[in-house]
């Protein structure tokens, strides 16, 4: 397990990454077969080159055609983009070396700095603890703080991802390597037990992580330039966003650089920032007269390539950050959910279905309780229209939580740890009307279930739900409204039952931006 210190600096990484994207990147107008666009990718100019049509423009990669009346039909098109960024290469050679060495950089840079510069105790590892610790009955669970276990150790484990990920290996090659790191970490990094918890932590949010940010990084690099300010400025927000792949684009030659021939990412990114002040009350339960106001912001980013029925990983991913001045925690909820396989279903039946298995990550830090947990869902994803411009969007899932971090006011286990930890099952389900593209309704419900392995006798559930109301005021700003509650009511064997609740409202003015 890697120390408190070093766990917690890593983990003020990930605020700075979804901001840049959102306040700084310039929205991407370039994305030839989706209809939305077309008015603007019009007012772009034919290409005077010649443009190769032995390839179309792909998400990851690109595919030879099989059918020359299509190849011709998209030759003619007059609104091509100009063909010039330098994204995802053709058939890319894959660098071992610098990806082992980079991995292996990650593990031998913080073993150092322990062990030369903190002088810690715990750093002084010898092949005789490394043997002890590759026995089943030498693992055991941590006692780390919350926020470095559910947040520092997932931003360290996207560190072996992209490793590996951003030399162009695939996202199941990658994913080993995170495995492969959180591994070695656990038994040869520190003379303290290899930890469970981290195992996990590092390696399933590694993962999520890792891929986001090697997708994000890729869609701001593929967008469309026009001069050497405008790459520059891409290349930096890039880097931030997944600082991997910019020092490997810097040891290429490829910073900056004009390649033509390279692709452009066909997904779409949509985000939305939110800024207004909510109400709560954790101790009467009543938010209208006797609560608490304070400011929230909540930026929320969507990826998806929703055209694509049969869906790979992170073919789709969804990530909700909620900042705000309540007093128990800068970071109140982190919500990721992001697709692992999918296809679309009952065909026979009115409206558009897909079944998604999906990877799921939820953080929630208020002034009631805290609660951390990585699950696996499978969803059936509805779609239907009501005529016109109306829609309605419907979400049902469920499944196993891998691990459940969970308070517990009686426990305090080693230095730091007040929570426990076990796994469980959640629901989810949630139902969206839009009506004219300018009224939304909807209403969400998340539940779970979950079985203490380490820490007191337990078991506990979790309650969230809320409904919400947004009216598009302009193009790209609406007025917000959204209340609910969370609550999280824990059974005891040996002590007293909790049950802690946080009603909440929110009013907000959101900016909402199309990249």
């Amino acid at each position: 397990m890697i120390t408190t210190t070093k766990r917690a600096s890593l983990s003020f990484f990930i605020l700075p990454l979804l901001l840049l994207v959102i306040t700084i990147a310039r929205p991407l107008y370039a994305q030839e077969y989706i209809q939305e666009y077309r008015d603007t990718v019009n007012k772009f100019k034919p290409l005077n080159e010649k443009y190769n049509t032995d390839t179309v423009i792909s998400n990851t990669q690109v595919t030879p055609y099989s059918n020359n009346s299509v190849k011709q039909s998209y030759v003619n098109k007059s609104y091509q983009i100009p063909n010039y960024q330098d994204t995802i290469n053709h058939n890319p050679r894959k660098h071992f070396a610098r990806a082992a060495t980079e991995w292996f950089m990650f593990q031998a840079l913080p073993a150092s700095f322990n062990y030369f510069i903190r002088k810690d105790p715990y750093s002084h590892i010898t092949l005789n603890n490394w043997f002890k610790h590759l026995k089943p009955s030498a693992w055991a669970w941590d006692d780390n703080a919350f926020a470095t276990n559910q947040i520092a150790h997932p931003y360290h484990g996207q560190l072996y991802f992209n490793a590996f990920r951003s030399n162009n290996y695939s996202f199941l090659q990658s994913s080993l390597a995170t495995l492969g790191g959180s591994f070695i970490w656990e038994t040869a990094g520190e003379t303290q037990a290899p930890s469970i918890n981290d195992l996990v932590n590092t390696t399933y949010g590694g993962i999520i992580l890792g891929e986001i940010t090697h997708r994000i990084s890729q869609n701001v690099l593929s967008r469309p330039t026009s001069s050497l300010a405008e790459r520059q400025g891409k290349e930096v927000l890039a880097f931030f966003i997944n600082p991997v792949n910019g020092l490997n684009r810097l040891l290429d030659g490829r910073w900056g650089r004009v390649v033509k021939g390279a692709v452009i990412d066909s997904s779409k990114v949509k985000a939305e920032v939110d800024f207004g002040f909510r109400r709560f009350d954790t101790k009467d339960l009543d938010i209208i007269t006797k609560g608490k106001t304070d400011y929230f912001v909540r930026l929320s980013l969507i990826y998806t390539n929703d055209n694509i029925e049969n869906k790979k990983p992170f073919d789709d991913f969804y990530v909700n950050l909620e900042v705000g001045g309540d007093d128990s925690s800068f970071v109140n909820t982190v919500n990721v959910y992001a697709s692992l396989y999918g296809k679309r279903i009952i065909k026979n039946l009115p409206g558009r279905h897909l079944g998604v298995l999906s990877a799921n990550y939820d953080f929630y830090h208020n002034e009631a309780f805290f609660y951390g947990a990585q699950s696996m869902n499978y969803n059936v994803i509805s779609n239907f229209s009501l005529g016109g411009k109306n829609r309605l969007t419907t979400t049902i899932g469920g499944g196993p939580v891998i691990l459940a971090a969970v308070p517990d006011p009686y426990l305090l286990f080693g230095e730091s740890r007040n929570y426990n930890y076990g796994p469980g099952v959640d629901v989810r389900g949630s139902g969206e009307i839009s009506v004219l593209n300018r009224f939304k309704f909807g209403a969400q419900y998340h539940g779970g279930y979950f079985v203490t392995l380490s820490g007191n006798e337990s078991h506990y559930f979790l309650h969230t739900a809320s409904i919400s109301g947004s009216l598009r005021l302009l193009k790209n700003f609406s007025l917000n409204m959204n209340s609910g509650y969370f609550r999280l009511e824990g059974n005891f064997k040996d002590y007293p039952d909790i049950n802690k609740s946080y009603p909440f409202a929110r009013f907000s003015l959101g900016y909402n931006v199309l990249f």
